[in-house]
């Protein structure tokens, strides 16, 4: 009987939609049921102009409570197996985790699921001890990494 594959969940700040979105295709490439939020990829395709538009005119809180991200997110990450954080450099920051990563991680955190960061653990952030405490696995850049850490369904 053949296992079914790991169903990883793409999250990170909307700053990096274009690697979310590839990090998404990348890992059902690699036979993972790797997902994203489907605003995401709409809004790399060019979709959804009006949602982009506010994000853009500085309406972040608005958007976030229109769209329902915050709950949409959580029953995501219900449905998964995994999370896999983005974390690339945002203004300045290296390995960035915001406000609603942070939600997202302590969400995949308390229904026991794997965390994983795209990149390194942030070493600038006032909630590195929350952050550490969680156990993400760094992956160093590399999605082949996930190998290493997979649990068995």
């Amino acid at each position: 009987m053949k296992n079914k594959p790991i169903k990883i969940y793409v999250l990170g700040s909307s700053h990096f939609m274009q690697e979310m979105v590839k990090c998404s295709e990348e890992l059902r490439k690699m036979g993972y049921e790797g997902w994203i939020h489907e605003d995401y990829e709409a809004f790399v395709r060019g979709d959804k102009k009006d949602i982009v538009n506010k994000w853009q005119n500085g309406e972040h809180a608005a958007v976030k409570r229109e769209e329902n991200y915050l709950r949409e997110h959580y029953q995501h990450i219900l449905q998964s197996d995994a999370v896999l954080i983005v974390n690339a450099e945002k203004n300045g920051i290296k390995n960035y985790i915001g406000g609603n990563v942070l939600i997202e991680m302590g969400q995949a955190y308390v229904n026991d699921k794997r965390i994983y960061f795209l990149y390194d653990m942030p070493t600038n952030s006032p909630y590195l001890d929350e952050i550490e405490s969680m156990d993400p696995i760094c992956l160093h850049g590399d999605l082949n990494n996930i190998k290493n850490h997979e649990k068995t369904n």
